[in-house]
């Protein structure tokens, strides 16, 4: 009988996505697939990827079926199982969607966890999942920050940016964060100690150049782009010599009809800077390396890591829109069990 309520992807969204572009179903709960298990999710993660997920287009992962559930990275816990490593009620992160049962064969992504080390399961997919892990590698094996650097950081108040902006000060890095609105500003320099906060909300082009001028005289040594658009492009005009772009997202153009570009790549030769597209699957095998030391961070109070929970998958198109209205307050994520 019907018990497994599943976020349906109907139609491919075209520029923002609206309701009717997915569908909550209802259907059994699957079987047990041969050597692998039922895992009900408890936590989903809300990421603007999923929104590149939702196109019909070429990416590193590939596009989400028409039919299918929205795919997400999710923790729950083992309900059945025919394979040993994963015992009935053990802890589980997986890449599963957004349903309130998966059947799961696993694979590259499958990991038991110990939830015992954590204040709540949901841990796993901020700090100690692809959120945290993707500033922590994004930021030390790709930025190299040396102390003294100055760090700018795009979104700094989400989850990746507010976790890259306190690992730069970690190391020794001077930086600067941009975000919108005067509260996620606050938070910058109050909660996650940036050293500058740059409201681009209201700012022109040249607007937002003159306060990165301000805030960074002799240069940016390294930009954590999670944006893209209009503020990638006030950037790379005060980049230091031989700085390093890790360009992580561009959440400003993932709803875009037409795609904004860089218009001033010539920027990049002229500071003779480095553009690296980056994807935190890379780090695959170093995660729980990476998680050991963002756990022990957050251990001794150098590591604040906000999350933005909502409640219910009858809300899971409201909470997937948070993202893109800058409302998500932290790393979002949608509690379905």
């Amino acid at each position: 009988m019907p018990g497994n309520r599943r976020f349906i992807l109907r139609r491919r969204p075209v520029g923002d996505p609206v309701p009717n572009d997915f569908e909550l179903v209802d259907e059994d709960i699957p079987a047990v697939p041969a050597g692998g298990f039922v895992m009900r999710n408890h936590y989903c993660s809300l990421d603007p990827a999923q929104r590149g997920w939702m196109a019909d287009e070429e990416s590193y992962m590939p596009p989400i079926p028409l039919g299918d559930p929205v795919r997400a990275t999710c923790i729950g816990t083992v309900e059945a199982s025919d394979n040993a490593d994963f015992p009935v009620g053990s802890w589980v992160v997986e890449l599963n969607s957004i349903e309130e049962y998966s059947a799961v064969t696993p694979g590259h992504f499958t990991a038991v966890v110990d939830v015992s080390i954590v204040d709540s399961p949901s841990r796993f997919l901020s700090a100690l999942g692809a959120v945290g892990l993707t500033a922590f590698f994004g930021l030390t094996e790709v930025g190299k920050p040396k102390p003294g650097e100055t760090l700018c950081v795009s979104a700094a108040a989400g989850g990746v940016g507010s976790a890259v902006g306190q690992i730069g000060k970690i190391l020794g890095c001077r930086t600067i964060g941009i975000a919108g609105g005067p509260e996620k500003c606050r938070r910058l320099t109050e909660d996650y100690g940036f050293d500058v906060a740059i409201d681009y909300r209201g700012k022109d082009h040249e607007a937002l150049r003159a306060e990165l001028a301000k805030a960074a005289p002799d240069g940016i040594d390294i930009v954590f782009e999670n944006v893209g658009g209009e503020i990638l492009e006030a950037e790379v005009f005060h980049l230091a010599k031989e700085a390093r772009i890790v360009l992580c997202g561009l959440i400003s153009e993932y709803n875009s009809v037409e795609r904004h570009g860089l218009k001033n790549l010539w920027q990049v030769l002229v500071h003779q800077a480095t553009l690296h597209g980056y994807l935190v699957m890379d780090y695959a095998p170093r995660f729980a390396e990476g998680g050991a030391q963002m756990a022990q961070w957050m251990a001794e109070g150098k590591l604040r890591v906000d999350e933005d929970v909502q409640e219910g998958i009858d809300n899971s198109y409201d909470a997937f829109m948070r993202l893109f209205s800058g409302r998500n307050t932290g790393k979002l994520i949608l509690k379905i069990a």
